[in-house]
């Protein structure tokens, strides 16, 4: 038993920080408007130009790709429609009606997000982002990271292949993404909470529990509780006391008699 109550003070004493952490980044996450996370607010729907008059003919978009396509769609691109065509060697982007090549630059990228940018302020920055950071480890890379003045620092992903919208992130999503990381305790990539630091952690939450319980019904005397059973045992005897109500027949004749 001593052992047991040295290690459960111990745990205790080095888990205590952790679940300190679990508790507030928790309640950090829970308070956190998910409409601010999300930054949907930021983002408007997409543009929907009209329809080319006439569009390149199939034949045409396959000559002007030179590689066997897997798939193709017709689809909105800022004002107008691009054929996106996927290759064994990538994606291709043709305009709908010329069937010109279109490159999704840092001057198009720009060009997009302030499309579908809800706010007025200016464009900051605009990066190209080719290796995964904590911005971009759930989109497609490349991407073109442009960032917003505004207050929230919002930035938008745009895809380097398609031109599409992939992402938005501002402060409120990185405030989030900090609670998230302390929660899971995935200090690295911030996306599993199945690593061998979390179980470990978990395990020895769950000892921490269980060496408790142990120790708390060692802890206690009778005299602790004796506000609960005292009055227990009192109803007790007197229901014990207590005569029956209907005694048998010959109870009842040896009774009379002896009167």
């Amino acid at each position: 038993m001593f052992l047991i109550r040295w290690l459960h003070k111990w745990f205790g004493l080095v888990l205590g920080l952790q679940f300190l952490l679990w508790a507030g980044s928790g309640a950090v996450m829970a308070l956190l408007d998910h409409h601010e996370v999300s930054a949907e607010h930021a983002v408007l729907p997409i543009a929907q130009p009209a329809s080319p008059q006439q569009p390149l003919a199939l034949a045409q978009v396959a000559e002007q790709v030179g590689a066997p396509i897997v798939t193709l769609q017709l689809k909105p691109l800022f004002d107008s429609y691009v054929y996106e065509a996927t290759t064994p060697l990538g994606v291709r982007l043709l305009d709908a009606t010329t069937g010109a090549p279109i490159e999704i630059d840092a001057a198009r990228a720009k060009s997009l997000a302030v499309a579908r940018y809800a706010g007025s302020e200016p464009v900051r920055s605009v990066t190209h982002v080719a290796e995964t950071t904590l911005e971009t480890r759930d989109v497609a890379l490349p991407v073109w990271r442009v960032e917003l003045a505004d207050k929230d620092r919002t930035t938008l992903l745009v895809s380097a292949k398609t031109g599409e919208l992939l992402g938005t992130k501002n402060d409120t999503w990185r405030l989030w993404d900090i609670a998230w990381m302390l929660h899971i305790m995935d200090y690295g990539e911030r996306q599993s909470f199945n690593h061998p630091l979390i179980i470990t952690v978990g395990t020895g939450a769950a000892w921490l529990a269980l060496s408790g319980l142990i120790l708390l019904f060692r802890s206690f005397r009778r005299s602790d509780v004796a506000w609960v059973l005292d009055p227990l045992e009192a109803y007790r005897a007197r229901r014990g006391a207590k005569p029956s109500r209907a005694a048998p027949q010959s109870a009842r004749t040896d009774l009379r008699g002896e009167s």
